[in-house]
């Protein structure tokens, strides 16, 4: 962060703040694309709200919408606010003053709404939100739970059709080191019936994806090289679906895998599958 603030940030990283700055998010899409328009139907005041992130936002959308739909076929009464992004991206990259203000944004939505629990299915947004915040002394003033936290226990009360298939978890940094989240995502695993074989480096141990800390941006070979380590790993465990419970490590993941016989999913689109009876290509 001291290096950052004499000398700058470098400029795939500078370019997070100038779009956040623009449109509060990371990419630059319009801001009107998250949440503000409402094809869900979703009320605009609940108990529960989904912290969707950017990159379910605008890149691995599919995993918004799996959320969205495991949600509302559980009956939960859930609401989307106004959000921006949650300040993961220049936390990690060193941008630090901007990130308060963007924390006061979140909050300010989430006591308007009047929520008292939040969901998220970003493993960035979860470490962000549960520990960030509260070190740059921004108070939520709600609990926040990562979808597989969240699912534990709804899952026992809904119908499921058992998928069958033989997978591998990718803990993803910010859950697992960052948050000591392991046993929630391997029990979701569990309850939809597919059968878990672990990677040899898994849990505190497990190989990074390569994608966080500003690294898919400034140094896209490195992070291809580090997923692709990850993705040798998962086939070498004979899972025909390598799943994690982060969209940016599903995305570096799969640009890692390539044409290789392995399915890069995250937990949620599982669970979607198991609740809905889709098969979607597992084997």
């Amino acid at each position: 962060m001291r290096a950052v603030e004499s000398v700058g940030a470098l400029p795939a990283h500078a370019k997070f703040r100038e779009r956040i700055e623009r449109v509060h998010n990371p990419y630059g899409a319009p801001h009107h694309n998250r949440g503000l328009v409402n094809p869900w139907g979703l009320p605009t005041h609940a108990d529960v709200a989904y912290f969707v992130g950017c990159t379910a936002n605008y890149r691995e959308t599919e995993i918004r919408d799996a959320t969205i739909e495991v949600l509302k076929r559980l009956g939960i009464e859930f609401t989307i606010v106004d959000e921006y992004c949650c300040g993961s991206p220049l936390l990690r990259t060193g941008q630090v003053r901007d990130v308060i203000d963007l924390a006061r944004h979140n909050a300010e939505a989430f006591q308007g709404a009047g929520v008292k629990t939040v969901v998220t299915s970003c493993a960035g947004c979860y470490r962000t939100l549960t520990k960030d915040y509260q070190r740059l002394g921004v108070d939520l003033g709600v609990e926040v739970l990562h979808i597989s936290e969240f699912l534990g226990e709804a899952l026992s009360r809904a119908s499921l059709n058992p998928l069958g298939t033989t997978v591998t978890y990718h803990d993803p940094c910010h859950l697992g080191r960052h948050a000591g989240v392991y046993d929630p995502p391997r029990a979701v695993l569990e309850q939809i019936g597919v059968e878990l074989v672990e990677m040899p480096r898994n849990r505190s141990n497990a190989w990074c994806c390569g994608a966080g800390g500003g690294v898919k941006s400034a140094f896209p070979d490195l992070a291809l090289w580090t997923a692709g380590q990850r993705v040798d790993e998962a086939l070498s465990t004979g899972a025909t679906v390598l799943s994690s419970a982060c969209p940016f490590c599903k995305r570096n993941l799969s640009d890692g895998a390539g044409n290789r016989n392995v399915r890069v999913t995250d937990i949620v689109e599982l669970v979607a599958q198991a609740m809905s009876g889709r098969r979607m290509g597992l084997t």
